[in-house]
């Protein structure tokens, strides 16, 4: 896991006064990170567009650094007007040069430097325009620390650069990985500033999750049986097919045992138990995915409410009363998607925000309701799912398009089910259920339009 931060201007300062490193150096050496980029192009010409602030001065350096193994043609729209900036200005004219008028074409690196963290207002109508023209030119695009146009919590303000590769400076930003981010940053590069990401950093309550954090449930002992690897119960309800869906994805991540409940007569695979009833040993229990209105007030007390086993909470409870007893206990982990969450924040109180209001700001919604039930796990899915606890955050970054179909997200209770089942406490649950499901799809030679839940499934039996 990676620490993530807001901003992180106080990590900079933390530099000039305890290593003694002043701003200047911090900005030579993003500036040798940009370099690094465009030399490993191996790109002759290069567009660098600079703003008049310290990311500019950051691009002002780097093409001052670039002068003389490359064509570079440096564009300052706005001129220089922090003291950084203009003092690289200042040397770059030294060493002979020039700010172009106008952009040309046939660049083979494009590098945005116009405008790092810290956009809190749209874009003026003319910086849209350079930004959407930056964006039809040819050639591989950088962005220096935040693609211009993301906001501080990752929005475009309206547009956004579209990079292939963001370096951000320092260390890793929270924006950088918004869903309203996915298709600006491209690739992350973190750029040292002068001293090692171990020194720079500090720790953080908020965390990138990577690929080596998956842990599969591997079994170690040779003298097992079924019963030492737990026993899921899953629910269904009017569209059975999502519980079975969980199930296998259940069975498939190490369950020994995987019922599926209902109180009405349904075929399922040969695989998995049936029961009418919840089974006297189960030790979790998944829910929601495809209940409907099938059972009255009375069934639903009997097969969940009355359940003391930990539980994963999926889909239709999110627009039902019963899911606020469910929230008085501990070890729960809800799994909602935008819509299911606006439901769950009306139905708690927390406030009345549409899908696309939480999606400008996921992360903050996310923190005002794991603070206000700190004993509970979120999982908020979305492009880049967040998973929250309390005052912490866990970014997956890892899934892909291919995962927006429906039945993926059963797949994923199922997953987080299972792990409860085997004996996981509910975050680790929601964070290595939310890493196999990810990576199961990135483990399939299929076209990302062409997913099935059986399929993912499937995937799962590759992962390492």
């Amino acid at each position: 896991m990676l620490n993530l931060y807001e901003e992180v201007s106080f990590l900079d300062r933390r530099c000039y006064d305890l290593y003694k490193l002043p701003e200047d150096i911090l900005m030579e050496h993003a500036a040798s990170a940009l370099v690094a980029t465009v030399r490993r192009r191996g790109g002759e010409r290069v567009l660098i567009v600079a703003g008049p602030g310290n990311n500019g001065g950051d691009g002002v350096a780097a093409a001052r650094q670039l002068l003389g193994s490359c064509h570079v043609d440096l564009v300052m729209p706005y001129g220089a007007k922090s003291p950084m900036c203009t003092l690289q200005l200042e040397r770059f004219q030294a060493v002979g040069g020039r700010v172009s008028q106008e952009m040309g074409e046939g660049y083979d690196t494009v590098v945005d430097a116009l405008f790092g963290s810290g956009l809190s207002r749209p874009l003026r109508e003319e910086t849209v325009a350079l930004v959407e023209r930056l964006n039809r030119l040819d050639g591989f695009k950088v962005a220096c620390d935040i693609p211009t146009g993301l906001d501080t919590r990752g929005n475009p303000l309206p547009v956004a650069f579209r990079a292939d590769l963001t370096v951000t400076m320092g260390a890793l930003k929270l924006a950088l990985f918004s869903d309203g981010a996915k298709d600006f940053v491209g690739e992350v590069e973190v750029a040292d500033l002068g001293v090692s990401r171990e020194l720079y950093e500090l720790e953080s309550e908020y965390k990138l999750l990577e690929e080596g954090d998956l842990r599969p449930p591997y079994r170690k002992s040779l003298a097992v049986h079924k019963g030492d690897f737990g026993h899921l119960a899953v629910v269904a309800g009017e569209k059975e097919g999502a519980a079975i869906m969980a199930a296998l994805s259940a069975f498939t991540y190490g369950t020994g045992l995987v019922t599926v409940v209902r109180n009405e007569p349904f075929s399922a695979p040969y695989e998995l138990m049936r029961s009418s009833s919840l089974p006297p040993k189960c030790t979790a229990l998944a829910v929601g995915m495809g209940l409907g209105l099938e059972y009255s007030d009375a069934e639903f007390e009997e097969l969940v409410l009355k359940c003391t086993q930990p539980m994963v909470i999926d889909a239709d409870l999110f627009y039902s009363q019963k899911i606020l007893k469910l929230l008085e206990r501990d070890r729960v982990v809800l799994t909602p998607h935008p819509k299911e969450f606006s439901s769950l924040l009306r139905l708690t109180g927390i406030g009345e925000y549409s899908v696309q209001e939480i999606q400008r700001d996921r992360f903050s919604l996310a923190l005002t309701f794991s603070k206000s039930y700190p004993h509970v796990v979120l999982l908020l899915k979305g492009a880049n799912p967040i998973i929250a606890q309390g005052e912490n955050l866990y970014i997956n970054p890892l899934g892909t398009n291919s995962l927006a179909k429906g039945g993926s997200g059963d797949v994923l209770t199922g997953l987080i089910g299972g792990l409860l089942a085997q004996g996981y406490d509910p975050l680790e649950a929601a964070i290595q259920g939310s890493l196999a499901h990810a990576l199961a799809s990135r483990h399939l030679s299929l076209p990302n339009y062409a997913l099935r839940p059986g399929d993912l499934i499937e995937g799962l039996r590759k992962l390492r």
